[in-house]
């Protein structure tokens, strides 16, 4: 008799976050982790979905610069990639792709949440900081699905 969840995690109750249209067709860890970001949402774990909701950024955007053969962009002097804040940086001054005003606005907003969750220990995110953020993560993620290639 199995405890706990399936070992590869439970399917969302809904998708509030993130439609399942948005990412099936996609690579499997970028559906996965919409669906962890749905699930964390619906449990009102709103620190570790604010968190995951920024590691899908960083992997897309990485996703984006690979696509355009511009991962030189966003790799530092060790060959590793950068942290989100200079993936961010080298997004709004890419001429390898052309980022739309709307990501250019909401990335910035996206990773303030991120950071915030991951980083600030006196902060605890609440469903009112990510509720109003819904529009910016789909615009975000749906761009960058089509320009990673990852999505037609």
């Amino acid at each position: 008799m199995e405890i706990g969840p399936p070992e590869e995690g439970a399917q969302a109750q809904s998708h509030l976050v993130l439609m399942t249209s948005l990412t099936k067709g996609t690579r499997t860890y970028i559906s996965l982790i919409a669906n962890q970001i749905n699930g964390t949402f619906d449990k009102g774990w709103y620190d570790a979905c604010a968190v995951m909701i920024r590691r899908l950024i960083e992997t897309l955007l990485i996703e984006t610069f690979e696509k355009h053969g511009a991962s030189s962009e966003i790799k530092g002097s060790t060959g590793d990639y950068v942290f989100l804040r200079e993936l961010i940086n080298a997004t709004l001054s890419t001429s390898s792709w052309s980022p739309s005003r709307n990501l250019k606005a909401a990335l910035p907003k996206l990773k303030d949440i991120g950071d915030k969750s991951a980083h600030n220990r006196f902060f605890v995110a609440k469903r009112g900081d990510i509720q109003p953020l819904l529009g910016d993560i789909r615009i975000v993620v749906q761009e960058l699905l089509y320009q990673s290639g990852l999505k037609n």
